[in-house]
């Protein structure tokens, strides 16, 4: 299939990728977008592994204030240079972020971040739940039901309220693959009246 300068467009506005990226991507799925879209995406997912272990001095701290003034979040976000501290898209992600904060109400950063007391105690409530079962079969459970505890209390892996189908962890790798540096979520804190 022959592809189209403006598939490679439209593939490039849907996924930010570089313009090579997307027509290689286009011309490995036969110019089906969706399948383009999923490959650009693993892509990214892997390059931000790599780009993970990058020393980040730079950031900024983005602050949000929900209409009303009745909840507000402050957020501790880093990037290797200034230069992209500065930029839109960061800025932008920090904004996002933060408006995630403020709607969904993490409790913590990310699973490293659970006090042991407070996740043996979410085990064993877990597995008291699974009496009679097998071993194995408990063990699975368990780690299920400890994936949606952290869905909901850890910041990096709740599902982005923009964008239910990815969560914040996924949108930092995209946004790392799109700038080309490492970020990292460093601290948070969110304020609401009468909480």
């Amino acid at each position: 299939m022959k592809i189209s300068a403006k598939m490679v467009g439209d593939l490039r506005e849907l996924t930010g990728a570089g313009m090579v990226d997307c027509k290689n991507a286009l011309a490995e799925c036969n110019g089906d977008v969706e399948e383009a879209v999923t490959l650009l995406r693993k892509k990214g997912v892997s390059d931000a592994a790599k780009k993970d272990g990058r020393e980040v001095k730079e950031g900024r701290i983005e602050s949000y204030i929900h209409t009303g003034g009745r909840i507000g979040v402050l957020l501790q976000i880093q990037c290797e240079t200034d230069f992209v501290a500065r930029n839109e898209q960061f800025v932008a992600l920090a904004h996002d972020i933060c408006m995630h904060i403020a709607a969904a109400a993490p409790t913590y950063l990310s699973p490293e971040f659970i006090p042991p007391d407070v996740l043996a105690n979410e085990r064993e409530i877990a597995a008291s739940q699974t009496q009679g079962k097998a071993d194995k079969i408990v063990e699975e459970i368990v780690r299920g039901k400890l994936e949606k505890l952290y869905a909901s209390m850890c910041l990096t892996k709740q599902p982005f309220v923009k964008n239910p189908d990815i969560t914040i962890e996924d949108l930092i790798r995209e946004m790392v693959s799109k700038i080309g540096e490492n970020i990292r979520l460093v601290r948070f804190s969110r304020f609401q009246i009468g909480a």
